[in-house]
């Protein structure tokens, strides 16, 4: 028996480019909804949102029907909170606020099998179909079917990004475009020159020691990131989508003559 083959995976490693939307409801509907429309990844975050893993084990049932990924972003705790959401069957985790490269290696060591870490095992859940695939096949498996996400969005890991971005078991560099600002002092200031540089450093390091680069996106510049590089794109949230679509109601409701 094998486990489920990671999209992202698979269009990543033929050269595509594969697309996520952000999803912050707590609800296996909404992320059923987005699964349907056809991204190949939805982005659940457990550092900022208050879902349980109730929550989010729905919203993977509800993705997987319909071939689509889901991407956990970590809340940084114990080993646990790192494997629990690849145990769940996501098919990878984002690892926030990545300060160092002894920070990136500790993670690729709680989080990867043996040779290239130590991560607990189990395989009596959904990722090792409760314990129906053989145990070293298990272990291979899931290092070579399930993606680990480091967020660069400080300023502080760039002095080692060199270093985190030769980590064996880290696949991606995500740059993270919101805290980053915040960081050097410049909160919202999309085109603050160190911001620009940042983002250009980080797509530039991954391909140089053979990683994917992410990044958040919009429509307007989705080319320009795909031609700098990036080849995992998040576009677009489920909090944004609401809101302008019950926005756009209201303001209409207000020209009609009652």
């Amino acid at each position: 028996m094998k486990m489920r083959r990671s999209r992202v995976l698979e269009k990543l490693r033929s050269g595509g480019v594969a697309n996520s939307f952000k999803l912050n409801l707590a609800d296996g509907r909404a992320a059923e909804i987005v699964a349907m429309s056809g991204f190949d990844c939805i982005w659940v975050c457990m550092e900022h949102v208050a879902n349980d893993w109730e929550v989010v084990e729905k919203q993977i049932w509800a993705s997987k029907a319909y071939d689509t990924d889901v991407m956990v972003r970590i809340a940084r705790g114990s080993y646990s909170d790192y494997v629990r959401p690849l145990e769940l069957d996501a098919a990878g985790i984002m690892v926030p606020h990545i300060m160092s490269a002894n920070d990136a290696q500790q993670v690729a060591r709680m989080t990867r099998f043996h040779p290239l870490g130590r991560r607990p095992v189990d395989g009596g859940n959904a990722d090792g179909a409760y314990c129906n695939i053989e145990f070293k096949s298990y272990l291979k498996q899931a290092n070579d079917e399930r993606f680990v996400v480091v967020q660069i969005e400080d300023p502080e890991p760039l002095e080692e990004l060199e270093e985190i971005a030769k980590i064996d078991g880290i696949d991606m560099l995500f740059f993270g475009p919101g805290d980053f600002s915040h960081g050097i002092g410049a909160p919202g200031e999309w085109n603050h020159p160190k911001l620009l540089d940042a983002r250009k450093r980080v797509v530039e390091t991954a391909l140089a020691f053979g990683k994917y680069a992410g990044t958040v996106g919009t429509l307007e510049n989705y080319e320009d990131l795909v031609a700098m590089g990036y080849r995992f794109i998040n576009i677009g949230a489920d909090v944004l989508a609401l809101t302008e679509y019950t926005g756009n109601i209201i303001k209409n409701l207000k020209t009609k003559k009652i």
